[in-house]
Formats: structure tokens, C-alpha cells, sequence
């Protein structure tokens, strides 16, 4: 297992640039890459896999914007409409283009698995930076393990809504779809760990998947669709059938649908320490999949609105998914809709393989840093004498505990969906106020810091460096490879923290007004609950134990 050796706060990073290097056997760009990493006060233990082509399968596998889309269509459709659907996309689009911009300046920064609470802790004052980190770390943990057991929930109550689609007389027991989601998580957690080291090429064969599944969706929705929906229709027509006030706010009630299908964005920051050339390679990644997925996504919304010949029945459909009722009223045939909501599917199956690594690798990152109870099992990995034992490739090495427990969570968690058909709802909802909280805190204080509030941070001459000012205790940033400089990036840094904030607020809204109790969202319990008991834990013992991350080398 491994073993951290001296441990020193973050402050004192100033004096910690020489870190040991990696084996003799290991590559220049792997010796770069732990150097990198040693700056930041972090041991390599992690084997680099991932190179750029690997980490964009990863990103988009992990992202399945268009299949997202689809499965998101009922928010949309309530509180919106045809018209609302297409400019929340392009809204969201351009917002998440705007947010992860921004962010991805961060990881090039520090390309660390633990993201957004490392960034915090370099960016905030010193007064208050371990606990803006130690509570972020939270945030993004929980969004991570709300997107985890949702996207296993989606996954199986999809099946069940197939089974319905094309049995009719077959009634869904809410104890299959979780027994269905447990499933899903066994499938996810024996490719995290049997299978690890090849989980880059499987990541690369869904990436072709996730194209050709796009074309033989959208081609088989153009040709056999009806052509009779006109383009106003499509472009013009609001819905407000939340019974909102007003069709704007009713708009921007309707946009979480597609946030949802954009969440996992970060997935590939949590991926660092398994990637070569991190600082260039996961930004890059990032934003080409958020550009190419939102080319595919948007088409797919449009094509969708052109063969929807009945909106209510597409939302009031028994499978429980608008998407399979649309398909059926393009193709008219029980067959074809059947193999084309079975590709969805088998994608989202596959998101929750890169979904449960992300997820995994910030408990591992986290724990590492002293951020949980009982770090000192959650942070370890299997090492070659573990990996003897236990049969995993050698190839690599697996924080184990770290998968086994974000899988025991999502089942526990799953178990939920027996008592009340809410629950889906309102882990969606934790997913994105956890995330877009952890970003919009990073996001904040690196706005702060990029407008002159007492900090320098100045365009590095060799890679990413985190260095001690002398005196004040404050911390001197250099820019990574990716950067936005000057106005146009502080512009964009500031566009991005108001985007976040409309989304965080809306994120804690109800579908309609005045809601019965099982169209309730109870985001704003669940992700008070966290917060409450994270600040409980942190007052009461994790105070002593979480210095902000820690220094290994």
C-alpha cells in the first residue's frame, strides 16, 4: 500500500520544488510529468495511461452530451417548449464553454487529481483557504456521487421503460429498476478495477461508438420521420406548463435538463495524475469535447423537434422517457426504436465506467489530503505486491478502497428509489448544485485574484510552479499553457461566475408551481444535510486532522 513520506502544509510549498524522481525505466515525459506534479507537492503513484486522444474518449464518453439530451427532453418540454429546448441548449452550451474555459486555466495551472479544492486552497486567502478547500472538497465530492448513482439510476429505469415500451401488459416495480442500478454499478466497478488497465482503449472504443451512434440516430430520424412540423413550430413555440408567472422564468426553470446532460465536464481534471502532459493534454480535451458535443447535441435537439408529431404523448409516455415515444412516431416501427433506445442505453452503461473513476479518484484525492473519516484506508492504492494478491494488471495501480466505497454509496443511495420515484429528481439536483458550487468557488477566487487583489501571477518560462511569497504567507500563481490573458479573460472569467450563479440558483426550483409532495425538489435538504455535516465533521475532528493539501515530496 502506499506510503506518504514527510507531510508538510501547503504554505510551506515554496521550499519543496526537488521532489525524488521517478524510476530509472520511466520515460522523459513521464520524469516532466512527476516533476510537474513534485512542484505541487504530490508523489506520482498513479500510472499515466492517458495520453490526449485517450483522455477526449474519456471526456466525451464520460459527457454523452446528444444521448443527454434525449434523456432530458421532459424538463425541457414542461417549462419551455420546442423553442425553449433549442436556446436553453445554446445557452447552456456557450455558459459551460465560458465556465470550463476558466477552469481548465486552473488545471493547467495544477494539474491535480483533487481539482477544485486544491485550486481553492492556492487561490484563497490564507485566513480562510483550508476551510473554502475542505468544504469544496465536499461539494465536489457530492455532486460526483449525486452524478454517479443518477446516471445508474437513468440506466436502469431506461431498461425498464424499453421492457414497458415493448411489453405493455409488464408493470415496473420500482425494486427492479434499483436492482437494475445495482447492476450497472457491478458492471462499472469490475472495469475499474479487473479491467483497469485498459480502460483508456475501452474509453477510445466508446468514443467511436458515441460518433456512430449520433449518425445512425439522426439519419434514421431524418429519413423515416414525418416532414410535416414547420420550422415555427420548432423555433417559436413556448410551453409553460409548470404554470410559472412568466415564460422567462419558466425558461430558465427548464434549463436543468440539459446542465444535467453537460455535468461530468471536470471528470478529466480528476484523471490528471493518470495523463501525459496533463497541463496541455486535459484542457485541450475538455474543450474540444464540450465543442463537439454541443455541434452533436444541438443537432439532435433539432432533429428531435422536427418528427415529434405529439408532444404530449412524447411527455406523458408510460416507458417514462419522451425520447422512446419519439422514436416510435418517426419510425412506426416497435423494432427499430427498440435498437435505437438500446444504443442509448448501452451509453449511458458506459458513462458510468468513466463516471465511477472520476468519482473514485476524487474520494482517493481527498482522502489523501485528510479531507475524510477514515482517510488512511480511502487513500490507499494497490501496489505491485497488492496486485500479486489480488489478481488486478500490473500495468497499473488502483485506488481499490476508494472505488469499492463511491460503489457501496451508489447502492445504499439507489435503494432510495423503492420509497419514492423523487429521488431521481433530487440527486440530479445535488449533482449540479455540488459541482457548479465547486466551480463557481474556484471559479470566484480566481477572478479575485486575477484582478489585482494583492496577488501576482505572472507567465511562467518553464511548467506550472506554485511558489511562497516571502513574508505574508500569500502565494504566487504561475500561468499554465492555457491561459486567457488580460481583459478578454477577465471578461470571461466573469461571464462565467454569473452563468454559474443563475444555474445554482434555478438549480433548487421546482419543475411547477405550488408542488405536491412527489414533485418536490429536495435538493436544497440534500445539499444542506452535506453542508451542515461537513462543516459539523470539519469543526468537530476534521480541524486537526485537514491541513489543506498536503506536501509529500
Amino acid at each position: 500500500m502506499s506510503v506518504y513520506p514527510e507531510e508538510r502544509e501547503l504554505s510551506d510549498l515554496g521550499s519543496s520544488k526537488n521532489g525524488q524522481g521517478p524510476a530509472s525505466s520511466a520515460s522523459q515525459r513521464d520524469r516532466v510529468d512527476n516533476e510537474q506534479l513534485a512542484r505541487l507537492g504530490k508523489r506520482s503513484v498513479l500510472k499515466r495511461n492517458f495520453g490526449f486522444m485517450t483522455i477526449l474518449g474519456f471526456s466525451c464518453a464520460v459527457l454523452v452530451t446528444w444521448e443527454g439530451t434525449l434523456m432530458s427532453f421532459s424538463p425541457g418540454l414542461t417549462n419551455g417548449g420546442p423553442a425553449g429546448l433549442v436556446y436553453g441548449f445554446i445557452l447552456v452550451w456557450i455558459g459551460n464553454l465560458s465556465v470550463f474555459s476558466t477552469l481548465c486555466e486552473l488545471v493547467s495551472m495544477a494539474p491535480t487529481s483533487g481539482g477544485q479544492y486544491h485550486w481553492v486552497a492556492m487561490l484563497a486567502p490564507r485566513w480562510c483557504s483550508k476551510f473554502l478547500s475542505y468544504i469544496t472538497g465536499w461539494w465536489t465530492l457530492a455532486g460526483w456521487q449525486g452524478t454517479s448513482v443518477s446516471a445508474a439510476y437513468l440506466t436502469g429505469t431506461m431498461a425498464q421503460g424499453l421492457v414497458t415500451f415493448l411489453m405493455p401488459e409488464y408493470e415496473a416495480q420500482r425494486y427492479q429498476g434499483t436492482l437494475l442500478l445495482w447492476l450497472c454499478v457491478l458492471v462499472a466497478v469490475l472495469v475499474n478495477t479487473v479491467v483497469s488497465s485498459v480502460l483508456p482503449k475501452i474509453e477510445g472504443m466508446i468514443l467511436v461508438c458515441h460518433i456512430l451512434g449520433f449518425f445512425a440516430i439522426l439519419i434514421t430520424l431524418v429519413t423515416f420521420g414525418a416532414h410535416e412540423v414547420p420550422a415555427s413550430a420548432v423555433f417559436n413555440q413556448w410551453l409553460n406548463d409548470g404554470g410559472w408567472p412568466t415564460q422567462g422564468l419558466s425558461f430558465f426553470v427548464g434549463l436543468l435538463g440539459f446542465v444535467f446532460a453537460f455535468a461530468g465536464v471536470d471528470c478529466s481534471f480528476h484523471m490528471c495524475e493518470e495523463t501525459k502532459n496533463p497541463s496541455v493534454a486535459v484542457p485541450r480535451s475538455i474543450m474540444f469535447s464540450i465543442l463537439f458535443n454541443g455541434v452533436l447535441g444541438l443537432a439532435m435537439v433539432i432533429a428531435m423537434l422536427f418528427v415529434t408529431r405529439d408532444f404530449g404523448a412524447a411527455s406523458n409516455s408510460a416507458t417514462g422517457y419522451p425520447y422512446i415515444e419519439i422514436f416510435y412516431q418517426a419510425t412506426n416501427s416497435r423494432g427499430g426504436t427498440a435498437v435505437m433506445a438500446g444504443l442509448i442505453i448501452f451509453m449511458t452503461l458506459s458513462a458510468i465506467v468513466g463516471v465511477m473513476a472520476a468519482t473514485s479518484r476524487m474520494f482517493w484525492a481527498f482522502a489523501r489530503d485528510r479531507g475524510l473519516p477514515f482517510w488512511k484506508t480511502l487513500s490507499k492504492v494497490a501496489t505491485e505486491a497488492d496486485r500479486v494478491q489480488t489478481q488486478v494488471d500490473d500495468r497499473t495501480s488502483v485506488p481499490v478502497y476508494a472505488v469499492a466505497t463511491t460503489s457501496v454509496i451508489s447502492c445504499l443511495l439507489g435503494v432510495s428509489n423503492i420509497g419514492s420515484v423523487v429521488v431521481y429528481q433530487a440527486l440530479v439536483s445535488l449533482s449540479i448544485c455540488g459541482l457548479y458550487s465547486s466551480y463557481l468557488m474556484a471559479a470566484g477566487l480566481l477572478l479575485y485574484r486575477r484582478c489585482g487583489k494583492g496577488f501576482k501571477m505572472p507567465d511562467p518560462s518553464v511548467m506550472p510552479a506554485l511558489a511562497n511569497t516571502e513574508g505574508g504567507g500569500d502565494v504566487t500563481l504561475a500561468w499554465g499553457p492555457w491561459h486567457i490573458a488580460g481583459i478578454p479573460g477577465i471578461i470571461n472569467n466573469t461571464f462565467a461566475c454569473t452563468f454559474m450563479l443563475m444555474i445554482w440558483v434555478f438549480s433548487f426550483w421546482p419543475n411547477t408551481v405550488n408542488p405536491t409532495p412527489d414533485k418536490m425538489n429536495f435538493a436544497p435538504l440534500m445539499t444542506g444535510l452535506m453542508t451542515i455535516f461537513s462543516i459539523i465533521y470539519y469543526l468537530v475532528w476534521a480541524k486537526r486532522e485537514y491541513r489543506g493539501p498536503i506536501v509529500e515530496v
